[in-house]
């Protein structure tokens, strides 16, 4: 599991798509056209706004360990916002990353939380449990002025943003190594509501199976 740590991310650059202010959304599928949960999207404008939304004081999330699985897959966070891991399971988990965004470990008894884990910049960390291989989350960094992450539906909803040239780039973990993240640029033109903008994401399996060690052969 651990090469997953490691995964290569790139982009790809697509033809432009005009789509409507207002309230907008991408619908994220995956290549058997079933809604993908968990994948993160950011829009940039390309011209600089010109009234910018004031930053958002730093926040900080909870990343839970349940039925020895990472509660949520992705965490999304800002430059400045903090970590908190939490063991809410009835065994020990061993939390660690080796990732260039913030290199850390935590052992952390049943029942315990970490400190507070600040994350000063942008990137992308793959967090494991040393103890337990198939447990994996990610913390997403990004200081993009509009972000946001799937639901079940594979659905990413953005409030309305002001019409002009947007670069929409979306993520996901199990994106194959080497393989670009989607890139795409937006065209917001009008102030009509418009249906969501479909992409579609090619994805390995879902690493967080557990092995059946049982029935494996060695």
């Amino acid at each position: 599991m651990r090469w997953l740590l490691g995964v290569v991310i790139a982009s790809a650059l697509l033809a432009v798509r005009a789509v409507s202010a207002g309230e907008w959304s991408v619908r994220v599928q995956d290549d058997a056209h079933r809604p993908v949960g968990d994948a993160v999207a950011t829009l940039i404008p390309d011209a600089p706004l010109p009234a910018p939304a004031p930053r958002a004081p730093a926040a900080t999330k909870i990343v839970d360990q349940k039925d020895e699985t990472f509660v949520p897959y992705v965490q999304v966070l800002r430059p400045g916002d903090a970590v908190v891991f939490r063991n809410s399971d009835a065994t020990r988990h061993h939390v660690y990353s080796f990732s260039a965004v913030k290199s850390f470990e935590f052992v952390l008894a049943p029942g315990e939380k970490s400190e507070p884990l600040m994350l000063d910049k942008p990137g992308i960390a793959a967090v494991g449990c040393n103890i337990h291989d198939h447990m994996l989350t990610y913390l997403y960094v990004s200081d993009a002025p509009n972000i946001g992450v799937s639901g079940p539906d594979g659905v990413i909803g953005f409030p309305s943003l002001p019409p002009g040239r947007y670069t929409l780039r979306v993520w996901h973990p199990q994106l194959h190594p080497g393989r670009a993240e989607l890139t795409q640029v937006v065209q917001i033109s009008d102030n009509v509501s418009a249906p969501p903008l479909s992409v579609t994401l090619p994805l390995l399996p879902d690493p967080r199976t557990r092995m059946d060690r049982e029935h494996m052969e060695y």
